[in-house]
C-alpha cells in the first residue's frame, strides 16, 4: 500500500451513502480470498478526471462495484436519483467547481467527500453536512481498491443490516404465527397483531409486564421451565410440547422449538439471561387433533450488547481513515414505554420496598426481585411519598419514562457503578432529607434538586474513574479538560436524555426562572460528587454552618449560600455512605467497589497506562486494609460533621462496628471480604 503522509498531503474525507438496496440481491465476489457485495453502486462526482479519480474508477473495477462518474452538481444529483448510489465520492481538491456540502446536503444522504489542503477549524460543519470520514490524497490503485474495501465491509454492510431490521420488523407484525419479544430480564416489549389474536390479549396488557405476571398453563409439567433453561444456559436448543394460557383461560398444546439467540461476541455471559427464540413447528389444538391452527408462538428475548470504551473520539483506524464519533446516551423506544403507576407494581417487589424510609432498607433485595431494574421502583416510590410529580406539575406516566431511560444509561456490567449504587444513594438521599434539621435547612426546589441528582450522579459511569480516562485520552476527558470529567459528563447526559423527548421530560411544565433554579441545583449537586474537592466541601460545612450553630447562630440555616452547602454535603454522604450501613450491606458495597477497581488495574496494566491505585492489584490487595484507610481518611470526620449537624446516631454506631470489623480481618492478616469458615 502507498506511502501515505497526512501532515503535507491534500485531504479528502469519506463517509457513506444512507439509501435504500431497492431488490438488487447479494453476490459473492469471485476472489477465493474475500467476499464483496458485488453489487454495490460508487457514484465518482469529480469535476476533472485526474490521476485519483482514474485510481477509484480501478478500484471499482478490480472489487467488481458498479460505478459512475459524474462532473457536474446537476448530473451528480440525476445520476444519484436514478441509481440510488450506496457509495458516493466527492472531489472538493477543486471546490470553484461546486459545493460539495450542499451538493450532499440536496441529496439527502452521507457521502464520501474529498477535502481542499486545509484544515477546518471544526469538524462539526462536515459532520452535520453528513460527512464523517477522511481521505488522504493517493492516485495508488490499492490505497483506492483498500478504502473500498474497508467501507464495504464496515459501514456499507451495517447500513445494509439496519435495513434489513425495519425489514424484519415489517415480517413480524405482517406474520401469522404469535410473537413476544422480551428484554433481557424477561419484561414484555413487544407483541404482534397475530399475538393478539390467538391469545386474546391487548397490547397495553402486556408491554412492559414481566413474563411470569402473565398466567401460565397448569398442563405443563412443573420442572418443564428448569429443563428448557438448562438447555438453553449450554446453548442447546430445545424442542417439544408447550401449553400456552391464553386470557380467557384456555389452554393451547403447541409443538415448539426453542434456540439460543447469541449476542454479539459469540458466547452467553452467566449474568445474563439466555435469549430465546421460540419458534413452533408443528401446533395442535389442545384436544390433540392434527387440524392447523396459528396457535404457534415464538418468543424473543433481546439481549443488551454494550460498546466497549475507546480511547478516543476521534479513532483512527487506518493510515488513512478517521471516524468522528459522537456516543449517543442509550434509550427506551417510545412505543416500548409502558405508563406504571405505584398501584401496578408486582407485590413481590413492592414487598421489599415496605421499609424503604428506613435506614437498613437492603437495596440488594430489590436489585434481585427487580432483576437488576431497582432504581425505577425505588424511585417511583420515593418521588411519590416526596410529592416530586405534584411540584414538577408532571404526570406520572411521564416520570416512570424518565427513570426508565436513566436507569438503561446506567451499565449493568459494572459491579459497583450500576443502577443499584444509585437506588441506594437515592435511599440515603431521602432519608436524609427527612431529618429535622435539614427540612429546616431546605426548600423543596432544593428537595426536588436532590432527589433528581441523586438518581443521575452516576448515570452512563464507564466503570473507571476519571485518573484513568485521563490517561487513556478518552473522549470525555479531551471534551471536559481533564476537570471533573465523568461528573460533568453525569450532569450534562442527564439533561440531554430528560429533555430531547416530552415523554420524558420531567421538566415541560415548569416555569422559565424555577427550571433554571433547579437546573443549577442539580448540576451543583452531580459536581459536588468529585472527590478531589472533597475536604474542601467538608471544611466550609464545618466552618459555615457546623460552628455557627455550636454557638446558637441560627440565622445560618436560611442563607442562600449556606443551602449550597447543606446540599453538597448531603448529596457527598449519600454516595459514599457505605460504610455507615449495616454490617452485610457494607461489606457487600465494598467487594464491589473493589472489584471494579480491580478491573481497572487489570486493564491499566494491559494498555500500559499508569497504574492509579497500585494498592487495588487483586493478587496482592488486602480489603480491610483498603476500606480501614478509606474509613479513616475520608468517612470518619465527614460523618462526624454531617451526624452534629444532622442527628445520626443510627449511622455513626454502623461505622464503628464496621470500622472494628474491618480491624478485627487485619489483625488476623486476612486480605478478603469475610473470615474462613470455622
Amino acid at each position: 500500500m502507498a506511502d501515505n503522509k497526512i501532515s503535507d498531503a491534500p485531504k479528502y474525507e469519506l463517509s457513506l451513502i444512507n439509501q435504500g438496496l431497492s431488490d438488487r440481491g447479494l453476490r459473492s465476489q469471485s476472489s477465493p480470498h474475500c467476499s464483496h457485495l458485488s453489487f454495490l453502486q460508487v457514484l465518482l462526482v469529480f469535476a476533472k478526471e485526474d490521476s485519483q479519480s482514474n485510481g477509484f474508477c480501478w478500484a471499482c473495477e478490480k472489487a467488481n462495484f458498479r460505478c459512475s462518474m459524474a462532473r457536474t452538481p446537476e448530473s451528480a444529483l440525476e445520476c444519484f436519483s436514478e441509481k440510488h448510489h450506496d457509495l458516493v465520492i466527492i472531489d472538493h481538491r477543486h471546490s470553484r467547481h461546486f459545493d460539495a456540502e450542499a451538493l450532499s446536503i440536496c441529496m439527502l444522504t452521507c457521502v464520501l467527500f474529498l477535502r481542499p489542503d486545509r484544515e477546518e477549524a471544526s469538524v462539526m460543519p462536515l459532520i452535520n453536512a453528513g460527512f464523517n470520514r477522511r481521505y488522504v490524497e493517493n492516485a495508488n490503485m490499492m490505497a483506492c481498491y483498500n478504502e473500498l474495501l474497508q467501507l464495504e465491509h464496515g459501514e456499507v454492510r451495517a447500513q445494509f443490516k439496519l435495513r434489513a431490521g425495519n425489514a424484519i420488523f415489517t415480517a413480524l407484525e405482517q406474520s401469522q404465527e404469535a410473537i413476544e419479544i422480551t428484554s433481557e430480564d424477561q419484561v414484555i416489549q413487544y407483541v404482534n397483531p397475530a399475538y393478539e389474536s390467538i391469545m386474546g390479549y391487548q397490547k397495553g396488557e402486556l408491554i412492559g409486564k414481566e413474563i411470569i405476571e402473565v398466567p401460565k398453563s397448569e398442563k405443563n409439567k412443573p420442572d418443564l421451565l428448569e429443563t428448557i433453561n438448562s438447555c438453553i444456559r449450554k446453548g442447546k436448543e430445545w424442542q417439544g410440547i408447550y401449553y400456552a394460557k391464553k386470557k380467557n383461560g384456555d389452554s393451547i398444546q403447541q409443538n415448539v422449538k426453542i434456540t439460543p439467540v447469541i449476542g454479539q461476541g459469540g458466547k452467553h455471559k452467566d449474568r445474563r439471561k439466555g435469549s430465546l427464540d421460540v419458534r413452533s413447528t408443528t401446533s395442535r389444538g389442545s384436544d390433540g387433533s392434527s387440524q392447523r391452527r396459528h396457535s404457534s408462538m415464538a418468543r424473543i428475548h433481546s439481549m443488551t450488547i454494550e460498546a466497549p470504551i475507546t480511547k478516543d473520539g476521534l479513532r483512527r483506524l487506518s493510515g488513512n481513515e478517521y471516524i468522528f464519533s459522537t456516543k449517543q446516551p442509550h434509550h427506551i423506544p417510545s412505543h416500548l414505554i409502558t405508563p406504571l403507576s405505584l398501584n401496578d407494581i408486582p407485590p413481590r417487589i413492592a414487598q421489599t420496598m415496605e421499609n424503604e424510609d428506613s435506614w437498613d432498607f437492603d437495596v440488594f433485595n430489590l436489585e434481585a426481585a427487580t432483576m437488576k431494574r431497582p432504581l425505577t421502583y425505588l424511585g417511583l416510590k420515593i418521588f411519590s411519598r416526596f410529592g416530586v410529580c405534584e411540584f414538577l406539575n408532571c404526570p406520572e406516566a411521564t416520570l416512570r419514562s424518565w427513570l426508565q431511560v436513566i436507569e438503561a444509561n446506567y451499565h449493568s456490567s459494572n459491579s459497583y457503578h450500576n443502577s443499584s449504587h444509585a437506588a441506594d444513594v437515592l435511599h440515603a438521599t431521602a432519608y436524609f432529607l427527612c431529618k429535622e434539621r435539614v427540612k429546616q435547612s431546605l426548600d423543596p426546589i432544593d428537595e426536588v434538586a436532590a432527589l433528581i441528582a441523586a438518581t443521575v450522579h452516576d448515570v452512563d459511569h464507564p466503570g473507571r474513574t476519571n485518573s484513568f480516562l485521563c490517561n487513556a485520552g478518552s473522549e470525555l476527558a479531551i471534551l471536559y479538560n481533564d476537570t471533573a470529567v465523568l461528573e460533568s459528563h453525569h450532569a450534562a447526559l442527564a439533561f440531554q436524555i430528560t429533555t430531547r423527548d416530552d415523554k420524558c421530560n420531567i421538566f415541560k411544565n415548569i416555569e422559565r426562572n424555577e427550571y433554571r433554579t433547579l437546573r443549577q441545583a442539580i448540576i451543583d449537586m452531580v459536581l459536588a460528587t468529585e472527590m478531589t474537592k472533597h475536604f474542601e466541601h467538608v471544611n466550609k460545612f464545618v466552618n459555615s454552618i457546623n460552628k455557627p450553630l455550636a454557638e446558637s447562630v441560627k440565622s445560618v440555616l436560611t442563607s442562600p449560600e449556606n443551602r449550597i452547602l447543606v446540599k453538597r454535603m448531603l448529596i457527598k454522604c449519600a454516595d459514599i455512605s457505605n460504610p455507615c450501613r449495616p454490617q452485610e450491606l457494607c461489606i457487600e458495597w465494598a467487594g464491589r467497589i473493589s472489584e471494579e477497581y480491580f478491573a481497572q488495574t487489570d486493564e491499566e496494566k494491559r494498555q500500559g497506562l499508569p497504574v492509579v491505585m497500585p494498592v487495588f492489584d487483586r493478587n496482592t490487595c488486602s480489603i480491610p486494609k483498603s476500606q480501614i484507610s478509606f474509613i479513616d481518611y475520608f468517612i470518619t470526620d465527614m460523618f462526624d460533621a454531617w451526624d452534629a449537624f444532622a442527628d445520626l446516631p443510627n449511622l455513626m454506631q454502623h461505622l464503628d462496628n464496621n470500622f472494628k470489623y474491618w480491624k478485627g480481618l487485619d489483625e488476623r492478616k486476612l486480605h478478603s471480604l469475610r473470615p474462613p469458615p470455622e
